[in-house]
């Protein structure tokens, strides 16, 4: 069986195979000093970089609170975090709406870490390109609207930025949501790296993304909450981490092997946000992306069709694209079916290697059709893989393998044979591991701001989520923390507040931090047409207009203003000594 980040063909199967086993550790180079290995850190305790950067930041902090009128000493000054929640482009707007009107009201500087899931990492990435954005975020923000309204990423830049996905040892779905789908709605290819962002800047918040292990979620076993920070990416509550330049590449008992590019940030928006709330629909728009694809390689590589069998050979694999759309829509496949087993037969010489010859595919029974069409759409590709051998054909395959196998977020593992009783055994043991949205275990970041070394004082959450309970978030992480022995406060909505929600809450308790809760869709901004605005700004739905954008925007940054006083109040309730 394939999967998906084996090569496709035997001299390339055979390079990774040599190319993945040397043992042999990977040592950096540097002019100004000696070799150094590159390893993994395990304590809890926060990377010296990010706490030179808190020393600073909380400095500015104090004389944004001064100017507020709000008084405190340098070691009473509050720790205050962010939170954007998952909600695709919903959330990408609304946290930029949220941040701008920060900004006005002098609030802005007095956020220490400013942390997303999902879409709103969409908008953190954006800001982070430009050095020291919050000190002139006006301008920056009409710079992403213009291009958020402007034209898409074109099918030739999407596909070159695919061949260079490709080229990694590890190639998952995640790539082609990457080049495919958050292009789409973010209008940009963005191949500068964390880090790269990160050397501009110095007047910001310490911006924290989140994922989850897809493995540890699944199984409930080891700590699924992952953070990918500047300066390191690990497992927040656990203490395990590596620097964030090395997460990615090949790591054997905390050395590294074998190296891998960093990570750009177009690839980490789709990390972090690679899911939508209707699983059937995330697949209906993938696999029209996939035909639209390959038409535009039709197109594109017409020098190549000048062979009967290449023709054939794409032929099988619009049949192939159509059949899954089939499947997923409950119509009849069975004519492409036919017309995919004919023209096999003709390019394989009666031998291939698809299944299921005497049975028949079962429409009525959902389950069982996906897994019939995961297992066809591998064969096929099997088969058609043992016939050609040429570009961008090879791609493609791996694209509708990916997609059959349905892998995401794979990378290598960089605790794989560790041997450190602190961590997990379930996370030494694999060389690789899948993450996946966040979403799809609690939509917004609060474990990334719970480490108890970052001291957090007051957690100040913008909830953009559609659930139709908008307190989901809160009363989901209260649980969790509960199960976890970690400090938060009790949650408790009124029962007519879920379906009317007002636009700000606060939890308090003793020996917690505070968290304020701010849904975006509220009655005081929106008044009764809160179904409206939820139906307006759908999850799943094309690229919104400037129209839309301004009008989101507005609606947003109105939970900042409307609460600007109660905002400042909980700051005051928040100061009191720290503990360095």
């Amino acid at each position: 069986m394939f999967t998906c980040y084996i090569k496709l063909h035997s001299i390339q199967v055979l390079d990774w195979i040599l190319g993945s086993r040397d043992k042999f550790c990977y040592w950096k180079m540097s002019a100004s000093k000696p070799q150094e290995s590159v390893e993994v850190r395990i304590e809890h305790s926060l990377n010296e970089k990010e706490k030179e950067f808190v020393a600073k930041r909380r400095k500015a902090v104090l004389e944004s609170l001064q100017k507020l009128q709000i008084h405190c000493s340098q070691t009473e000054v509050p720790n205050i975090a962010l939170l954007g929640s998952g909600g695709g482009q919903r959330a990408m707007v609304g946290l930029l709406g949220s941040l701008v009107q920060l900004q006005k009201t002098g609030l802005l500087d007095s956020i220490l870490y400013l942390s997303g899931v999902s879409g709103s990492t969409w908008c953190m990435a954006s800001l982070y390109q430009e050095p020291d954005w919050s000190t002139k975020l006006e301008t920056v923000k009409d710079k992403i609207i213009q291009r958020l309204s402007g034209p898409g990423v074109s099918w030739t830049d999407a596909f070159d930025k695919l061949k260079k996905y490709y080229g990694k040892d590890i190639f998952s779905m995640t790539d082609v949501w990457a080049a495919m789908f958050v292009t789409n709605f973010v209008k940009e290819i963005d191949e500068h790296t964390l880090t790269d962002h990160w050397d501009q800047q110095s007047k910001d918040p310490f911006p924290i993304y989140a994922v989850i292990d897809k493995h540890c979620k699944q199984h409930k076993d080891g700590d699924p909450w992952f953070e990918i920070t500047p300066h390191e990416a690990g497992y927040s509550l656990t203490g395990a981490f590596v620097d964030a330049s090395s997460f990615g590449s090949k790591f054997e008992n905390g050395c590294k092997i074998k190296d891998q590019p960093e990570i750009d940030m177009l690839y980490l928006q789709a990390l972090c946000g690679s899911v939508l709330s209707d699983g059937v629909e995330i697949l209906k728009f993938l696999w029209e992306r996939i035909k639209e694809f390959l038409h535009f390689l039709l197109k594109r590589e017409t020098g190549m069709f000048g062979e009967k069998s290449k023709d054939e050979c794409y032929q099988v694999l619009m049949d192939l694209v159509d059949m899954n759309l089939s499947v997923l829509n409950d119509k009849d496949p069975s004519d492409l079916d036919v017309s995919i087993r004919t023209k096999l037969n003709e390019l394989t010489g009666g031998k291939h290697q698809l299944i299921y010859q005497d049975k028949k595919l079962n429409l009525t029974d959902k389950e069982a059709a996906k897994q019939y069409m995961k297992q066809y759409t591998e064969d096929v590709c099997n088969d058609l893989s043992h016939c050609f051998c040429f570009r961008p054909f090879d791609i493609l395959m791996r694209i509708l393998i990916c997609m059959a196998l349905w892998i995401w977020g794979r990378n290598y593992n960089f605790l794989h044979n560790m041997k450190d009783e602190a961590v997990p055994s379930t996370l030494l043991e694999s060389e690789t591991r899948d993450y996946e949205d966040a979403g799809l275990l609690l939509n917004s970041p609060y474990f990334s701001v719970l480490r108890k070394e970052r001291d957090i004082n007051l957690i100040i959450s913008l909830d953009f989520s559609d659930d139709l309970d908008p307190f989901t978030t809160v009363k989901e992480a209260a649980k969790m923390c509960k199960e976890l022995n970690i400090p938060f406060p009790e949650v408790n909505i009124p029962s007519e507040d879920v379906k009317k929600p007002k636009d700000f809450y606060v939890f308090t308790g003793q020996n917690t931090p505070t968290v304020i809760h701010i849904p975006l869709f509220n009655v005081v901004n929106c008044g009764d047409d809160i179904e409206a605005w939820r139906n307006k700004y759908a999850t799943f739905q094309h690229p919104y207009s400037t129209e839309m954008i301004t009008d989101l925007m507005e609606v947003a940054g109105k939970n900042i203003i409307n609460n600007k006083d109660k905002l400042l109040e909980q700051i005051r309730l928040a100061i009191g000594p720290k503990i360095h």
